[in-house]
């Protein structure tokens, strides 16, 4: 003889959390791991089931690392000269022999500042005061001035720390100008030649602004 039951429609019965009572028909099993329970929950208490529980049950093939990365150096300031992705690529040459000719472009700005030699207006590369940049040779670097804080800051090259206001000479090398500092278009570009010393970027109008340039191959 099968087992029968009432309806319940009327029933009372306690929620397993809280403890109050309810109408029998308003507990709902509690869900947990997608595993149904034996413990019913009232409307206050009965929360469908966590998905974070979830975590570990299925094999997820989302993997973290990249296949040949590309590190962010911008951190350093001495990697602020290096080839930024923006910078335009040049090839020529003969067939079966290509140049690779890259033209890097660095924001100048002119502001009071500290380096090594001392306090007061400092030439700004990409936001960056007086940083030791790194030239590679064969290379193009073209330094814009046209940002109007460089009004009068000439930016020239020296084998000798402070350039002239050290003691040394402009270094020319491979450098042309463009136009008067603080106006539009001006810049200082140097193509690094093949055993360049290394260099010192100066103001020729005022003494300590500048800093050191690496030139390595």
């Amino acid at each position: 003889m099968s087992e029968r039951f009432a309806s319940g429609q009327n029933a009372l019965a306690e929620c397993d959390v809280c403890g109050f009572q309810y109408r029998l028909r308003q507990l709902k099993p509690l869900v947990i791991k997608a595993v149904v329970t034996g413990i019913k929950a009232c409307p206050e208490c009965w929360n469908p089931d966590q998905p974070q529980l979830m975590l570990g049950t299925f094999p997820v093939n989302d993997p973290q690392a990249i296949r040949d990365p590309r590190p962010d150096f911008t951190g350093y300031p001495e990697s602020r000269a290096r080839l930024q992705p923006a910078d335009p690529i040049f090839a020529f040459g003969h067939v079966g022999e290509v140049s690779i000719v890259l033209t890097t472009t660095l924001t100048v700005t002119v502001a009071t500042g500290t380096n090594v030699y001392g306090t007061g207006n400092k030439f700004y590369i990409d936001g960056v005061v007086s940083p030791t940049l790194t030239l590679f040779e064969g290379n193009t670097y073209k330094f814009d001035q046209s940002d109007g804080t460089n009004g009068p800051h000439p930016l020239r090259f020296s084998i000798t720390p402070n350039g002239t206001w050290g003691g040394g000479v402009e270094y020319t090398t491979g450098v042309t100008t463009n136009g008067a500092p603080g106006n539009p278009g001006a810049y200082t570009q140097i193509v690094v030649a093949a055993g360049a010393p290394t260099l010192h970027y100066y103001c020729t109008a005022h003494s300590g602004m500048g800093g050191q340039a690496n030139t390595p191959t």
